[in-house]
């Protein structure tokens, strides 16, 4: 299977038409931005089962619960950001009932560089994972992305998503190296351990480069599977390679590493470090990288932090 364009969409797009074949009753819910999450390919190929609700977030998400109720598979996409107007429905309608809803947020963190604060989502991992029966995804790489999506639709009850835009590097080559709810090391090391989840695992590899030549031996961790989180991973790094270093495209606060610290304090007390987006808003830029600079976030700006954490322990 060929994923081009190193794209998250693009590679929601190409799993969106394959498991239409594989899933005859599996239906998808746009919100009028079917040609920016790539589920207008769904769409074409399927026309019959692409049902367009328009700028109505609230809406698609009963919609999404009714389809559920008469054992469709029913999958929203949109922004993530756009998709919070409508968390009180997905709370009460979906989650109390542990409908099969799968919902995918596109665009989210710093992927949507170009439209700025009002575009840029860095609070949906924490609206989400609060939510009892939903689990929370977040694939690294495109292989990542196709492989977990067509996982959830064979997980039953709700679970979400969350997808950048583009910038997505190539980190696995074959789909069965992603397990949902198994998080992946893809680097090993005893000095310090990385967490990370999205695109910021690519990054995160590089950081752990940059540090090895400052003889410093950083594991790394894809965390692609925030909840239910691989808890016996993250203990074995705090026992084996600490302190524990998360980076993330989100606020630090309700993110990846709140639930790390959260797991760690309770079994095994280690010291954790957020780095990820310090309770702001983001901002507009003409590039993906230059929006990486501004918020600290470059692999290079990284390793500097790091090394100032490894002086200070």
């Amino acid at each position: 299977m060929l994923l081009y364009n190193n794209s998250f969409r693009e590679a929601l797009g190409r799993a969106l038409v394959d498991a239409g074949y594989a899933y005859r009753n599996m239906v998808v819910i746009d919100t009028d931005l079917s040609k920016s999450t790539r589920a207008i390919y769904f769409a074409e190929q399927f026309p019959d089962r692409f049902i367009q609700v328009g700028i109505s977030e609230q809406d698609a998400v009963g919609t999404a619960a009714g389809l559920a109720i008469g054992n469709k598979i029913p999958i929203l996409i949109t922004y993530s950001m756009f998709l919070m107007r409508a968390w009180e429905q997905i709370r009460n309608t979906i989650a109390r009932d542990n409908l099969n809803v799968k919902i995918v947020g596109t665009h989210s963190g710093l992927s949507d560089y170009l439209d700025g604060s009002s575009h840029q989502c860095f609070e949906d991992i924490a609206l989400m994972r609060v939510i009892p029966n939903f689990k929370v995804l977040s694939p690294s790489d495109t292989v990542s992305t196709y492989s977990l999506f067509m996982q959830m639709l064979d997980n039953q009850g709700p679970i979400y998503m969350r997808l950048g835009r583009d910038n997505a590097s190539t980190l696995y080559e074959d789909e069965d190296e992603v397990q949902l709810g198994k998080a992946n090391t893809l680097v090993d090391g005893d000095d310090l351990t990385i967490i990370s989840h999205g695109a910021m695992v690519s990054i995160a590899l590089q950081v752990s480069n940059l540090l090895k030549k400052h003889h410093v031996s950083a594991r790394v961790i894809d965390m692609h599977t925030i909840k239910p989180m691989d808890v016996d991973t993250v203990i074995k790094a705090c026992v084996d390679a600490p302190p524990i270093i998360v980076i993330e495209d989100h606020n630090v606060i309700g993110g990846l590493g709140g639930a790390i610290a959260e797991i760690v304090t309770t079994i095994r007390p280690t010291k954790v470090i957020r780095i990820g987006l310090n309770d702001r808003f983001g901002t507009g830029s003409t590039n993906y990288v230059s929006l990486l600079e501004y918020f600290g976030l470059t692999p290079k700006q990284l390793k500097d932090r790091i090394m100032g954490v490894i002086n200070e322990v």
